[in-house]
């Protein structure tokens, strides 16, 4: 898999670099409430700087529907930048035209701006030609350091790149498809994947390109009950996609064809209602007495084989929670996954913003090789989709 040339193969110095970030970040009542993705673009950020570069960000908020929104308003974070870099940050009340060269002209050469929510403007997302020419004219050199909005073909991640003259992965980009494109294509076996969730429509692309490629799939979450549905496992009113069951037996059967052991709960934990307090129980799967109750976690011999599977594991790719574990009654499976995938003696990858919080939760955080910021990126990518803000480097 080819890699687009990065940052370190650009030469900076002089230059006013334009650098597409992900600070798609929560903020409430004009305070950050999580920074993840804002310390994460942090190395580009610094690297540019040291190399004699002007920067100028440029990133997305929410969804403003192509209109001024100032509760999608991107000056907080600007503040918060200052704070983390040490240095000030200029803030642009737009991302073109007077007012973001009046912030780029205040800074002088080698400060930082950052221009205001680019989807303020309608033409970001219909990636149009003239929008993203007037964001190229705002700098000499373009850099995309934002995997997880590398699957949308913006005017800033995609359309940018044919009005500069040079452009590039930043060094949070590169590591992504470093790593991601390592699982997919040489992991060291056994290689193992652990897919949770809600939905197995979600997940469907991932899981058909993953099936040729690993050596055991874990499957928990509620999108394991279209699966059990699909046995003819009774499953009360745990969340089943009716019309993902033949689908369901079709992965099975493939998985069966090429000797992958493919592992569905044997035990879970249920509820009458989706809520802390529930009165919870531990039951095996298939057994009657869920009655009109749900699923909501895997139980304890499910945890078991699971870090059986994962204990001989040579490399870990997970998305997506094994239950509820924003809810405590409903956590320990993702928790105790969590803490089994930190233990694997080899590569682990996580990616999705449920499975992240999981691996805080758990406290093993710093135990994962490489947790991806592209929740929805990371998925395309393991389903084997060519990503359009990835593509367009490699012009």
């Amino acid at each position: 898999m080819a890699s687009p040339r990065n940052i370190k193969d650009l030469d900076l110095r002089g230059k006013k670099a334009l650098i597409r970030v992900d600070f798609n970040v929560p903020i409430k009542n004009g305070a950050i409430q999580e920074d993840t993705r804002i310390k994460a673009s942090l190395p580009t950020i610094r690297y540019a700087l040291e190399h004699g570069a002007t920067v100028i960000l440029m990133s997305h908020l929410g969804r403003p529907k192509g209109k001024t929104n100032l509760e999608f308003t991107l000056k907080p974070v600007a503040e918060h930048l200052s704070t983390l870099l040490g240095k000030p940050v200029q803030f642009a009340a737009d991302c073109i035209g007077p007012a973001a060269q009046a912030a780029i002209d205040k800074a002088g050469p080698g400060g930082v701006v950052l221009l205001e929510n680019l989807r303020f403007h309608a033409e970001e997302e219909k990636n149009d030609s003239g929008f993203a020419q007037q964001l190229a004219s705002l700098g000499d050199v373009y850099i995309n350091d934002a995997f997880g909005s590398a699957h949308r073909a913006h005017a800033s991640t995609e359309g940018i790149v044919s009005h500069v003259k040079a452009s590039a992965a930043g060094l949070l980009m590169a590591d992504e498809i470093a790593h991601l494109g390592k699982v997919l294509e040489a992991p060291d076996r056994p290689f193992v994947a652990i897919l949770g969730g809600a939905k197995v429509s979600d997940k469907l692309e991932v899981i058909e390109n993953l099936i040729p490629r690993v050596d055991a799939l874990l499957i928990g979450g509620a999108m394991a009950y279209t699966f059990l549905k699909a046995r003819g496992v009774a499953v009360g009113k745990s969340l089943v996609e009716a019309d993902l069951l033949d689908t369901a037996r079709d992965v099975e059967q493939r998985a069966k064809e090429r000797g992958l052991r493919l592992e569905l709960p044997v035990d879970h934990v249920v509820a009458p209602k989706l809520e802390a307090g529930a009165p919870a129980e531990t039951l095996k799967v298939g057994d009657e007495a869920i009655g009109d109750r749900m699923g909501l976690d895997i139980g304890p011999d499910t945890i078991t084989t699971y870090r059986e599977v994962l204990a001989g594991a040579k490399t870990v790719i997970w998305n997506g929670p094994m239950g509820v574990f924003e809810i405590d009654a409903f956590a320990r499976g993702t928790i105790e996954v969590a803490k089994a995938v930190a233990d694997v003696k080899g590569t682990t990858v996580i990616g999705g913003g449920d499975s992240i919080a999981a691996v805080v939760k758990a406290g093993v955080a710093d135990r994962i090789t490489h947790i991806s910021t592209g929740g929805g990126a990371s998925l395309e990518f393991l389903g084997g989709r060519t990503l359009p803000g990835v593509e367009a480097l490699k012009g």
